[in-house]
This record gives C-alpha cells, structure tokens and sequence, in this order.
C-alpha cells in the first residue's frame, strides 16, 4: 500500500493509491470506517486524501437452493426469452412495420430455444457435482481508514474530537 503508483498530469494521481499512508484507524464494520471519514468531510478535511481498505478478505457463498434439470431447464428458458426480447426489439428497429411483430416473436422463440437447450447441456456437463444454486461475494472482516502522512497528524486530532459512536480497533 505504501508503493506509490504511475501518475498522469503533476499533482494527479492515477488509481486507488496514496503515496505515503498513514493508518487513521481500523473498524470492525464498513458504516464505522464511512461514519470516520464523513466526519473528516463535515470538519473539511481534504477526504480526497483517504482510503478505506477492507483487509482479511473472505469468500461467503449462501447456498439458495437445489438445483435440478427442471430448475435449470427454466433459468435458462428465462434467460433466453429476455435475450430473445432484447434482440428482437433491435432487429424490430430495422424492420418495416408490418413484419416487425413477426421478428419479435421469432426473436423471443429462438432465444427461448437457445436459453433452454444451452441451460440443460450446462446442468449435464456438471454430471451432479454441483447441484445447488447459490450467490456469492467478497466480504471483508476489517476497514482500514488511510490517508496521505502529511494529513495524518490533522486527521488523527479530528477523528479524536468526534462524538462518540464509532471507535476504532
């Protein structure tokens, strides 16, 4: 974090980088690292001199259901007729008048088609290793509120007059 990177114009900083930080400190949540750094923003501190950097990333996948080919057999059924619909109306552009249903439609058939036949051979290419429908995403389990050292010092006596209510680690 501390490698400063390729800058563009003098005095304009290319990226998600500060050149020197300076811890400011570290929260439990991301609220508390925003409720910090929107403090220093009502105090008019120079904000575009801070980071928050979620650190000890981690991976979390909530399993949603159970898949099986009939449930995929209607995703993919979904998918395309959306696909078929967006394509068709562009191709609804261009057409004259009196065949532009006609497009649509054939568009919204043949998406459905694709949809459900690319849908079914990606549920077999599987063969039931994975047959659970989930979301995931990147979590982080701490925030760090940086900014550049020269403001350091100023941030830290800001952050201290703050009201009670958000606390760093």
């Amino acid at each position: 974090m501390s490698a400063s990177m390729p800058t563009g114009k003098p005095g304009h900083r290319v990226g998600l980088t500060l050149n020197y930080p300076k811890s400011l400190g570290v929260f439990e949540r991301y609220e508390e690292a925003q409720r910090a750094v929107d403090y220093l923003s009502d105090e008019d501190f120079p904000v575009e001199n801070c980071m928050i950097v979620g650190t000890d990333l981690r991976q979390v996948e909530r399993v949603t259901g159970r898949l099986s080919a009939g449930r995929a057999a209607a995703g993919g059924l979904l998918s395309g007729i959306w696909l078929g619909l967006f394509v068709g109306l562009i191709f609804a552009l261009f057409a004259t008048s009196d065949d532009a249903l006609t497009t649509v439609v054939a568009c919204v058939g043949y998406g459905a088609v694709f949809g459900l036949v690319w849908a079914l051979i990606g549920y077999a290419l599987t063969r039931g290793r994975r047959d659970f429908t989930s979301v995931s995403q990147v979590v982080a389990t701490r925030y760090e509120v940086l900014t550049e050292h020269k403001f350091a010092e100023q941030a830290r006596d800001l952050l201290a007059s703050m009201p009670a209510g958000t606390t760093s680690r």
